[in-house]
């Protein structure tokens, strides 16, 4: 009877209520402040910053592609060791094609880090899910940047994510319908059971500092924020999921329950690759992209 009362205690909230939590005003002054532009084979690139409605300021490129607007648009989420600068190679090939190319660095990341403090510390899970709804509220206020600008086709915008960027970007998907496509690299759906399973060094570490019981705390703390309870409301949004055989840090069966909570339209492909991936995943992802936003295909030398 106890375990039961438990069981119902901890369960997770409706989505209608589980949406609330990245509830923001939309209306506020975004702020923008731009530190420096540079050219890069004839894109423009940004180093700007916005308001984060959680406090604080985002810091982010924005990517510019020359040509005639209106252009589709892109917005990544990079690892959870990563920064803005980690996907900057290929969304520079990407600008190339004609996608304004937004790259924030979460919280705890690049140049917001904070001295003693991570992005995903299951030792303080109350704030790592206070960092992963602001991750959320942040990339929507990202969404807002760009739907300001002119040169923007509000019809036309994409998500990419890698990992830690992959795994957020299926709570993103149940909550911003303004983007219309969301390719989901090597992230995970289940939270908890990244942490009881992968020999990622971040699960590894928790796994080593913390008792069993407080793992399963940890994870209890992170449940309204796991992607798998969002995923299944992506739609009318497609899905693109991504994810290599040879990948090490994300559980495989995990993955694939991921895959198939995701609502229609969606994809799934699996690379003979790393948490890396490879360039054909790149390719099919670009393409992917110029099917869903109309983005540009890529010159030939880079495509083969």
């Amino acid at each position: 009877m106890l375990a039961t009362t438990l069981l119902l205690f901890f369960a997770v909230a409706p989505f209608e209520q589980l949406v609330r939590l990245y509830d923001y005003d939309r209306s506020a002054p975004l702020e923008v402040r731009e530190n420096g532009v540079e050219e890069r084979s004839g894109v423009r690139l940004h180093d700007i910053s916005y308001a984060s409605p959680k406090g604080g300021r985002v810091t982010a490129y924005l990517a510019v592609p020359p040509g005639k607007a209106p252009f589709a648009a892109i917005l990544f989420m990079h690892g959870g060791n990563g920064n803005r600068s980690s996907l900057l190679p290929g969304a520079l090939v990407l600008a190339a094609t004609g996608a304004v190319c937004l790259l924030i660095d979460s919280p705890l990341n690049g140049a917001r880090s904070l001295a003693g403090e991570q992005l995903a510390d299951f030792t303080k899970p109350e704030r790592t899910r206070a960092a992963m709804i602001q991750t959320v509220v942040d990339l929507r206020r990202g969404v807002d940047l760009l739907l300001a600008r002119q040169d923007v086709d509000p019809k036309r915008i994409g998500y990419i994510g890698a990992s830690y960027g992959g795994t957020i970007g299926g709570v993103l998907a149940g909550v911003e319908k303004r983007i219309k496509a969301y390719a989901l690299l090597v992230g995970t759906g289940d939270i908890g059971e990244f942490l009881r399973a992968s020999p990622h060094p971040t699960a590894a570490a928790a796994r080593k500092a913390l008792t069993q019981e407080r793992i399963e705390e940890s994870i209890r703390i992170l449940d309204d924020v796991q992607p798998i309870h969002y995923i299944a409301h992506a739609a009318p949004s497609a899905l693109f999921f991504q994810n290599g055989r040879q990948d090490a840090f994300m559980p495989e069966a995990s993955v694939e329950r991921y895959h198939k909570a995701g609502s229609e339209p969606k994809k799934a492909k699996w690379y003979d690759a790393g948490h890396g991936l490879n360039a054909e995943a790149f390719r099919d992802r670009a393409e992917w992209l110029h099917e869903r936003i109309g983005i540009g295909r890529m010159p030939t030398q880079v495509r083969n």
